[in-house]
């Protein structure tokens, strides 16, 4: 049994503890520091980035965060959490963790009345998932050393890179729990 934390200063991490339960692993709701000290894997989920690099900074959790995905902690950042691991962020000179060699255009699909859901291909997972995109941001470019994951409408939408994993959409708000599945399988690894 894998022990998973989902930062839990802001936004959807509930959804993500009841997924990583159900799959017979232990969630775990990271708001401090020491609540860092006995994960497997961590999530960052969507919400606002803005607020959550925020609060980051605000918790003293930005720093350890830092070193401890540099040290290879499994991290999977969806939508906000994609943000917070860009090392840009088109028309934004701020960024929050910057560890992830990827360029990201927030709000790519435009505003809360631009969200939709469609079923795409994720490289990796047999069959076609349910994907749920809510002022989601989409990836530009990526740096050589990742690898691509899903596409929707040529826009880049998942991306790993070591031991890092991002996504656009909301898994968590699905009943589909194959991306899940693929985060916790990069934690074995």
């Amino acid at each position: 049994m894998k022990c998973i934390g989902v930062l839990a200063l802001q936004g959807a991490f509930k959804e993500h503890i009841d997924i990583i339960e159900s799959l017979g692993h232990k969630g775990v709701e990271i708001r401090k520091v020491e609540d860092l000290n006995s994960i497997d894997g961590l999530i960052l989920p969507g919400g606002e980035s803005t607020a959550m690099g925020k609060l980051l900074v605000d918790f003293n959790l930005k720093e350890i965060l830092i070193q401890k995905i540099r040290d290879g902690l499994p991290v999977w950042g969806t939508c906000a959490g994609m943000i917070l691991l860009a090392k840009e962020i088109v028309d934004d000179k701020t960024t929050h963790l910057s560890l992830m060699d990827i360029v990201v255009r927030r709000n790519g699909y435009g505003r809360q009345l631009g969200s939709f859901k469609v079923n795409g291909i994720f490289k990796g997972i047999e069959n076609k998932i349910s994907m749920v995109f809510i002022r989601a941001p989409y990836i530009e470019s990526v740096g050589k050393d990742l690898e691509v994951l899903g596409k929707i409408d040529e826009k880049i939408v998942a991306a790993k890179e070591n031991n890092m994993l991002v996504t656009s959409f909301h898994s968590e708000l699905t009943d589909n729990l194959e991306t899940h599945r693929y985060f916790i399988n990069m934690i074995d690894r």
